[in-house]
């Protein structure tokens, strides 16, 4: 066998061993999927936007709520790559072996009160990433969109994880307000 037909042997493995896929983003272990479902309580939205809730507070809003829900999401972006040199002399990088990666970290505060008495405060922090190679990478959306959905759901696992406790606060002050 010449020399040629077994670096073309060795690209055709290669190829086949590493492919060209795009990765979906990889979700902490610690964000667990739960179904989502309504607070115990209704409030409204004092500060945020509509269209980025988390899910549990988005169902358990009301117009004429006295509880007011504050709600903040800040991401930042990295990348991180190989040096070039290495890159360009690496077969693995021609058949489509990651190449770097991007990563999306997301921030977010909720804050629920009642008049000027502050209920609760909430953070949440979560890390995304996904690999990129020469021939596929993730869009910028793909990541934010994973990126905010992991975080708002570590809200809502620590809203639900509170809620009764929430719930009680809240109707012991409703009923010493309207006495």
């Amino acid at each position: 066998m010449s020399k040629r037909a077994i670096a073309a042997l060795g690209f055709a493995v290669a190829i086949a061993t590493f492919g060209c896929t795009v990765q979906q983003p990889t979700l902490p272990p610690d964000v667990v999927q739960t179904p989502a479902h309504p607070l115990p309580f209704k409030g409204r939205l004092f500060d945020g936007n509509l269209q980025e809730l988390p899910p549990a507070v988005a169902m358990s809003l009301s117009d004429d709520s006295p509880v007011t829900f504050s709600y903040r999401e800040e991401l930042t972006h990295d990348e991180s790559h190989k040096p070039l040199w290495s890159s360009a002399f690496d077969p693995a990088t021609y058949a489509g072996s990651a190449t770097g990666q991007y990563g999306v970290t997301a921030f977010a505060s909720l804050s629920i009160s009642e008049g000027d008495t502050v209920l609760a405060d909430y953070t949440a922090q979560q890390r995304v990433t996904m690999p990129y190679s020469l021939f596929a990478e993730p869009t910028h959306k793909e990541l934010d969109q994973a990126a905010r959905n992991a975080v708002r759901t570590k809200i809502d696992q620590q809203l639900y994880g509170d809620a009764a406790r929430l719930a009680e606060k809240i109707a012991s002050s409703s009923t010493t307000s309207t006495r």
